[in-house]
């Protein structure tokens, strides 16, 4: 069996205020011609669908001729979708009942009553069946009242607990389709700036992949760099498109699976995508950086430092007749260097109530009322009491 894995997609996102409509909606076109050319016989997608809770029509357009023109290939290929955190499951979930019709299948929440269990999709191939169970974001609070017996204090748990209910027959080839970050004791994940990894306390969020050991292929999206989580078969497939200049050396792509007979290795190929625009680095004086632009490169996504001692007058005009897409321009000089380092000598002196009044005054951009320093205060006082 063929399968195209995909995720991330992220429809309606900006880039620095910077509408990505026309980038989005050509690498939704080179989606389908590689699906025309390779034919797999299913398409999982593994969540973030949309930017979102809330997409805009713009958003809803682009997915739908993307789902249209997908279904109109002959012969058809099913097409699997789970939400992700960035997804509204409500909104996601809208006619999934008809889009069943014409087998696309779509799971929006993990089961929450006893009598539910998650959606599990059913494809034939040579070798026989192939069981594709489809577990979209999870939270603990989600599947607590499968479980009014068990404590559920974390999303390992809550996904272990659901996937143990299962009772997933492992003589069969079985997949898993999940929006989660997935880790292994010393395996390093590679995470990047655009994603929303949860910054629980104790990493709550984070799921040990002992979790999945009855899959055969383990379809993940959250995670934006396409990569292996240890195991070949437990893979994220990255978003299509750089959504961030930590992603600037990520290799977009399609994750293509071929599973065969139970027990037979997977075989795990990576297919390019193409972006209309490249996000990237530029580093160096005003004059290196210039001379660098070419009519290939001049339309990126730029994000630029500035190494000149003595700060160029009217920079930022000056790149913007060069590079038509800045992001960012940042200064690395002797001067930058001296002030943060003067800036982290000042902050390793600051006590918490100080350093959470500098963080606030530095995000929104006012300083605290008397009202708000006063809660703050007594929080904290309330914190180091709990601590002893």
């Amino acid at each position: 069996m063929k399968i195209f894995h995909i995720a991330d997609l992220h429809i309606g996102k900006q880039l620095n205020y910077y509408n990505l409509k026309e980038n989005q909606e050509n690498i939704l076109n080179q989606m389908i011609n590689r699906m025309e050319e390779y034919r797999p016989d299913v398409l999982l997608i593994a969540g973030d669908i949309f930017d979102k809770s809330m997409p805009s029509g713009e958003a809803y357009s682009l997915f739908d001729n993307f789902l249209n023109r997908a279904a109109a290939l002959c012969p058809p290929i099913p097409i699997v979708i789970i939400a992700g955190n960035h997804d509204s499951p409500e909104r996601l979930n809208y006619a999934s009942s008809f889009m069943e019709k014409h087998q696309i299948y779509i799971s929006a929440m993990p089961p929450q009553r006893t009598d539910e269990y998650l959606k599990k999709v059913v494809l034939e191939d040579d070798y026989g069946p192939v069981n594709i169970y489809l577990l979209p974001f999870t939270k603990p609070g989600y599947v607590r009242p499968l479980f009014p017996d068990r404590d559920i204090p974390d999303y390992e748990t809550a996904v272990r607990a659901v996937l143990e209910r299962e009772n997933i027959d492992v003589s069969q080839r079985n997949i898993l389709v999940s929006h989660q970050f997935y880790q292994s004791s010393g395996w390093e994940t590679s995470t990047c700036d655009s994603e929303q990894v949860l910054l629980s306390i104790g990493g709550l969020d984070r799921i040990d992949i002992s979790v999945l050991k009855d899959f055969d292929y383990v379809a993940l999206g959250h995670l934006h760099g396409p990569q292996k989580i240890k195991e070949e078969w437990i893979r994220y497939a990255g978003s299509p498109l750089k959504y961030s200049v930590s992603e600037e050396r990520h290799h977009k792509s399609i994750t293509m699976v071929t599973l065969g007979e139970k027990g037979e290795k997977t075989e795990i190929r990576q297919i390019p995508l193409n972006p209309r625009q490249d996000v990237r680095t530029e580093r160096g004086t005003l004059k290196e950086i210039l001379e660098r632009a070419t009519e290939a490169n001049r339309h990126d996504f730029i994000s630029v430092t500035l190494t000149d001692e003595n700060e160029p007058y009217r920079m930022k005009e000056t790149l913007r007749e060069v590079y038509d897409y800045l992001l960012e321009i940042r200064v690395d000089n002797t001067r930058t260097r001296k002030r943060l380092e003067l800036t982290l000598e000042t902050q390793e002196n600051l006590t918490p109530f100080e350093a959470f009044r500098a963080f606030y005054e530095d995000v929104a951009k006012m300083p605290l009322t008397g009202a708000e320093e006063a809660l703050l205060e007594k929080t904290l006082n309330q914190l180091t009491e709990d601590k002893e």
